[in-house]
């Protein structure tokens, strides 16, 4: 399977485990991804963007602190500007943070359900794919310019469908 093919099949496959959304920055140099994926609602990226809740989001400092991962109701207690109950409004209710730094460079995920929380299982796997995902894009440096094209027009239709 080529690479473009696989990255699209775990994309959906995230999707599928997390209905509400989903934000991924991979390979973030300083504060700028190389490839940023979200499916969170339109409405709760334009306000998140807008008010600049990067810096005060509990979900981007675990994942720039932290290796692994942990469920959004475990960061509340760490959240003073209530980034996590401002995304409640938008049906991003329950979800996991991931952080993962290997081969020099840093990714960070965020995860969301409106139902219901993410079971054990689905937190391993969610880890384990964007595990994947790192490894396929920090390759993409090295690939075509057709498939570095590819993984950024994938990067705007997830984003903006």
């Amino acid at each position: 399977m080529n690479t473009t093919a696989e990255i699209r099949r775990i994309l959906t496959t995230m999707q599928d485990i997390a209905p509400a959304g989903f934000a991924i920055a991979f390979h973030i140099q300083f504060t700028t991804p190389a490839f940023l994926f979200q499916t969170y609602p339109k409405e709760w990226i334009n306000l998140y963007n807008k008010r600049g809740m990067v810096m005060q989001d509990p979900i981007v400092g675990f994942g720039f602190e932290n290796n692994g991962t942990i469920r959004w109701s475990e960061l509340a207690a760490n959240d003073p500007a209530e980034v996590l109950s401002e995304a409640s409004k938008y049906g991003l209710v329950y979800g996991m943070a991931c952080g993962i730094e290997d081969g020099g460079s840093r990714s960070v995920a965020g995860f969301a359900r409106s139902d219901r929380e993410l079971t054990d299982a689905e937190i391993d796997q969610l880890q384990g794919l964007v595990q994947d995902l790192h490894t396929m894009t920090a390759e993409a440096k090295s690939v075509s310019p057709e498939v570095r094209e590819d993984l950024r027009r994938m990067s705007i239709s997830f984003t903006h469908p």
